[in-house]
């Protein structure tokens, strides 16, 4: 492990490497680094929180079968582990909040995922419209990263304001919660397939 203090978050503008898993790493800590840069999705040198925030969206297909319960029960334990990954991450990588650690992309834009599943298994005729799905996925992964990126009141005071892995995780929620407002609304408003 690192001895010295985390550094700065590096500038997500510029291409930045991945920094490594500590030689001699736990299993734990092998375990928790792998989870915590999404099993290799937030790897990429540019724009490791868009690819990260893609492969949280792959996870989540799959996971639709599930249920919505099922679903939102996978969503509230990656958000009440995402602190701990995030944190002890980040300290593996002796880097406050780097861009790679994406595992708070995944909880994040599973809450904005949480209005299309409840659609989904509320209503059946919605299950026979396979594009709509798809353009709600999309939607939805848009306004998480539309969220995410631009950090619009409180996010962007929780992001400068609150640190360790409770930091790193719950900008990342807030932009969930606000783009899951806006596809609730883009739902029951234009789609009206809400009661």
């Amino acid at each position: 492990m690192h001895d010295q203090e985390p550094l700065h978050k590096p500038d997500i503008r510029k291409a930045n490497v991945l920094p490594p898993l500590p030689v001699g790493s736990s299993p734990w800590d092998t375990l928790i680094y792998w989870l915590g840069i999404g099993l290799g999705s937030g790897m990429p040198k540019r724009a490791p929180g868009t690819w990260g925030t893609a492969g949280g969206l792959v996870v989540a297909i799959p996971m639709i079968w599930l249920g919505f319960w099922g679903f939102l029960a996978v969503t509230l334990i990656a958000c009440a582990i995402g602190a701990y990954i995030c944190g002890r991450t980040s300290e593996l990588m002796g880097v406050h909040d780097d861009p790679h650690i994406v595992f708070d992309e995944w909880a994040g834009l599973w809450v904005s995922l949480l209005p299309i599943w409840w659609l989904f298994h509320e209503h059946p005729l919605f299950m026979n419209q396979p594009l709509s799905l798809v353009i709600l996925l999309g939607a939805a992964f848009v306004a998480f990263r539309f969220f995410d990126i631009i950090k619009p009141f409180p996010i962007k005071w929780v992001d400068k304001n609150v640190s360790g892995g409770f930091g790193i995780l719950i900008d990342d929620i807030l932009a969930g919660v606000m783009a899951a407002i806006c596809i609730w609304l883009m739902i029951h408003y234009f789609a009206n397939l809400l009661p």
